[in-house]
């Protein structure tokens, strides 16, 4: 029964959403992992090496990891800024939806516009706004797990994030590499299918938040809000900090893996091989992060399971590290697909747990997926100056690993949450 005291929108949902809510769920997840991932691992990338002319693996990792960081500013007052207007939204479509189809919009247009950029500023500027749409898009979706979804089923809920995003980036690969060939037809391609794929979830109910409930809003209140006192919750504190830590141990330890097949093992069907390992990375990726997900919900525990998968994901870098080998390089892919899959789902449903105030959950959540996005945005860079002032690949894996293992002491610290 819903507490008296806490109005109908705020208050904690207790039906299970339907398979239909989830898959829906997940379809406009995929979309929107394909049309980042794709860019990423492949677009982006191209672009910047056909506008560089050089051969280097050192100068076109750094100009993509200048263009990569650029856009991790942005998402670092687009998640927040945005949680906090969906959760003062008054529309009748509900506070969520409004912000889903503008981050989609905003999203999909930049990316038929970066398909155009000739100049290296162009990219930045365009891909930061694709990013921007991105953070907008994701921001609102995040929060719907809060707002509709029961702690018993978070988890399972929260693996149909992480699995959409290992098959997004197959798929969107695949996509732009055999089928949609060219920058401006991958990037176009990548822009209609999001669209396409987040409509289903916007077919669905949303809450609508009463006039009278709205917050006032103003720039000094905002700013303040995206400081919550690690004094005064200490749980959402740890749980920020294991997700920061434990993210850029896995984007080391993931983004130059081509450069590290090449470079590092100087393995001659690198980009073949590059496949194999993206591929068991993201079955196992798939698999952990449903079915642990899932187990997490049944026994109604999260710190031990994201203790476990950080710890795995510490070991997964530490053989990179110190057995450099192709053979070992598949071992590991399968260790750090099943402890980031699992990491994924698990501590996503532990964050809408230790969440300050439900009337904020949109902010706050904003704020926990910075430490998803920027990460990813800016382990390019330094961790093409990590390998080039060490002089190779062992010390940016062991960095990974240091990083996941003080992930996991980090989580060790919640309190209120099993």
């Amino acid at each position: 029964m819903t507490n008296t005291s806490t109005p109908a929108v705020f208050a904690e949902p207790v039906r299970k959403v339907p398979g239909r809510w989830i898959a829906a769920f997940a379809v406009a997840w995929l979309g929107a992992w394909m049309a980042q991932l794709a860019p990423i691992q492949k677009l982006l990338p191209d672009q910047v090496q056909t506008e560089l002319h050089t051969t280097s693996w050192v100068d076109n990792v750094v100009a993509f990891g200048v263009i990569s960081g650029i856009s991790g500013v942005c998402a670092i007052v687009a998640y927040p800024l945005t949680g906090a207007l969906s959760d003062r939204t008054t529309s009748r479509f509900g506070r969520r939806r409004p912000w889903i189809a503008a981050g989609a919009v905003v999203f999909a247009v930049s990316l038929v516009l970066l398909g155009l950029q000739t100049s290296i500023v162009g990219m930045g500027v365009f891909w930061s706004l694709a990013l921007t749409g991105f953070c907008i898009l994701t921001a609102a979706l995040t929060a719907t797990i809060s707002d509709q979804v029961p702690v018993d089923q978070r988890g399972y809920v929260s693996g149909w994030i992480s699995a959409p995003q290992a098959i997004g980036i197959i798929l969107g690969v695949a996509l732009v590499t055999y089928v949609f060939v060219g920058a401006f037809v991958g990037y176009t391609a990548m822009a209609v299918l999001l669209l396409i794929l987040v409509l289903p979830f916007l077919l669905l109910p949303d809450a609508v938040l009463p006039t009278e409930l709205r917050e006032r809003m103003s720039v000094r209140g905002v700013i303040e809000g995206l400081w919550i006192s690690p004094r005064a919750h200490p749980d959402f504190g740890w749980t920020l900090l294991s997700r920061v830590l434990v993210n850029f141990g896995n984007a080391f330890g993931t983004s130059l893996l081509l450069y590290f097949l090449e470079f590092g093992l100087r393995d001659p069907n690198a980009d073949d091989d590059l496949l194999v390992l993206i591929l068991i990375y993201m079955v196992f990726v798939i698999v952990a992060s449903l079915a642990l997900g899932r187990l997490s919900d049944r026994l109604g525990r999260r710190k031990a399971f994201v203790f476990a998968s950080s710890a795995v994901q510490g070991v997964a870098a530490l053989l990179l590290a110190f057995v450099p080998d192709l053979s070992v390089a598949f071992v590991a892919a399968a260790l750090l697909g099943v402890g980031y899959g699992c990491f994924l789902s698990v501590d996503q449903a532990l964050a809408t747990q230790v969440l300050p105030d439900p009337e904020t959950r949109g902010k706050d959540l904003g704020i926990m997926n910075i430490a998803l996005a920027v990460p990813q945005a800016v382990a390019p860079l330094f961790g093409a100056m990590i390998v080039a002032a060490l002089g190779g690949f062992a010390g940016l894996f062991v960095l990974s690993a240091l990083f996941a293992f003080a992930g996991a002491f980090a989580v060790a610290r919640v309190k209120a949450v099993r």
